[in-house]
């Protein structure tokens, strides 16, 4: 995930905690001064809405995963989608939170370099592939509708689906992946003090603008263009009085609901953060205030959190198999009944 300061937390220590932000955009707390340590009641509260989003991130999308491996209905090329969304989602809550939760409340890096840099990785990899996975899920719907035949005829060709999950992840290794790996052999020192943990690019601007078009801006036109098209398709139909199969007309709908209602997620959680951090870049960190920057980074972790509970809600086939999971008792009793709630 995206990098942020511990601001919110110094303010509530009263100054005894130093912190500095990052235009970067990864999670990076800036240096504490020498001794400082955040007072017990303090630890105790960030500690317990760290490990709580944690807990939601990881055990919803997980179920997610396990809802895949249960119920092959499940397995067809659209939700293949859905299932790489969770997957980066759930290394989000796995590995980048927890590794995160001692650097934030310590303020000093104590994992060594190597770790550092595989957890600037993993971080913008996962923060890249999250985007990358909306844009496609976005993509797949406006096929659906806009191709319908041919769509239908192909859905159950699962090796384009992976194909295309692949492709995901290699274009959001490759966004941020070389930059951190390589920038200090490029330049030729590195930046980063021994008890920190930022990537090299910190202070290159024009990098970080130029990576947030890719990141979320294109990410999120298109993504408003494949949902208006689906909208506008749907509407022109009806309209039109064109002969189709009912219930196809109503799964469009459904998809266009479903779509919009994560469409609407992820430019919420997502936009702030993006808009803040280039205005930070422009004007070195001086005209906005760490407090805000941090509660918009926040947004984007708590996206992860909410991404599972989207599905049920949106479409029936994932509640079901989220019903069988859960209600196992229920589902044995009434097994062509859709169960609502446990």
């Amino acid at each position: 995930m995206k990098k942020a300061c511990n601001d919110f937390s110094s303010k509530l220590m009263m100054g005894a905690h130093i912190l500095e932000s990052n235009s970067s955009g990864n999670l990076t707390p800036a240096v504490s001064e020498a001794g400082a340590v955040l007072p017990g009641y303090l630890v105790v509260i960030l500690s317990v809405l760290m490990v709580t989003l944690v807990v939601v991130v990881v055990a919803g999308n997980a179920l997610v995963i396990i809802a895949f491996i249960v119920d092959k209905t499940l397995r067809n090329q659209s939700n293949y989608f859905f299932l790489n969304l969770a997957i980066s989602d759930f290394l989000v809550g796995a590995f980048c939170i927890p590794v995160y939760i001692p650097y934030n409340l310590t303020g000093r890096w104590m994992l060594g370099k190597g770790l550092c840099k595989v957890w600037l990785v993993m971080d913008y990899l996962l923060c890249s592939a999250s985007v990358f996975n909306i844009v496609l899920i976005s993509y797949d719907r406006f096929l659906s509708v806009t191709r319908a035949v041919k769509y239908r005829a192909q859905r159950n060709m699962t090796h384009q689906a992976v194909f295309k999950m692949v492709a995901v992840w290699v274009l959001a290794f490759l966004l941020y992946g070389p930059a951190i790996i390589f920038w200090e052999n490029i330049v030729g020192h590195s930046i980063v003090p021994a008890h920190e943990c930022y990537a090299e690019f910190y202070f290159t601007w024009y990098f970080l603008l130029s990576a947030s078009t890719f990141e979320f801006f294109t990410p999120f036109v298109s993504v408003a263009f494949f949902n208006l098209s689906i909208y506008l398709n749907i509407h022109r139909r009806n309209k039109s009085g064109a002969a189709f199969i009912e219930d196809d007309d109503i799964l469009d709908k459904k998809m266009a609901k479903s779509l919009g209602i994560i469409v609407c997620i992820f430019g919420i959680c997502w936009a702030p953060y993006t808009l803040l951090m280039i205005i930070r870049a422009a004007c070195s960190g001086k005209c906005v205030a760490n407090y805000w920057y941090e509660i918009t980074f926040w947004l984007l972790w708590l996206n992860s959190a909410i991404n599972p509970f989207l599905y049920p809600v949106c479409h029936s086939s994932f509640r079901r198999a989220f019903s069988k999971i859960l209600c196992p008792k229920r589902q044995s009793v009434q097994p062509q009944i859709e169960a609502q709630s446990c």
